[in-house]
């Protein structure tokens, strides 16, 4: 019985970058048919690294954090450092994944590979002009970097 259970860990910790790219792929998904310009992996300012950052039709800045488990969610609390660099921060999670641990106030996104729906719409927290530049002259620049 125990191995089991170890067996099944291993399986579970395979799994976990797939869940990660689905739920990022479904995610950014979303985030195109609402109109917005994503792009994966994005180091911020501070020195901590967006899942997806996207760029509105009005140029708002939406980050979304993909937890691909609840040991993913427990681990990682750096995402609290991340609302300087948004006007909305978004939690996006597999529909299997237990969404009562997660904290109210930010919003939520559920999504798989194929796309993903919005279950609970984020605060707006307007930035100030001057980051809201910086931010997307850095994420213009780094749109046509990797598009090279």
């Amino acid at each position: 019985m125990e191995a089991a259970v170890v067996l099944q860990t291993a399986v579970r910790e395979l799994r976990r970058p797939d869940i990660t790219l689905e739920v990022t792929r479904g995610a950014a998904r979303l985030l195109v048919g609402l109109g917005f310009a994503p792009l994966a992996e994005v180091c911020l300012p501070n020195g901590r690294r967006a899942d997806l950052m996207a760029l509105g039709p009005k140029g708002e800045v939406l980050i979304v954090e993909v937890k691909s488990s609840p040991e993913d969610f427990r681990v990682d609390r750096k995402w609290g450092e991340y609302a300087p660099f948004c006007e909305q921060f978004y939690f996006a999670v597999a529909p299997d994944f237990p969404r009562r641990i997660l904290p109210e106030g930010p919003g939520l996104i559920v999504a798989d590979g194929f796309g993903g729906a919005i279950l609970t719409d984020s605060p707006v927290v307007p930035l100030v002009p001057a980051r809201r530049k910086a931010l997307t002259l850095a994420f213009a620049r780094l749109a046509a970097m990797r598009a090279l």
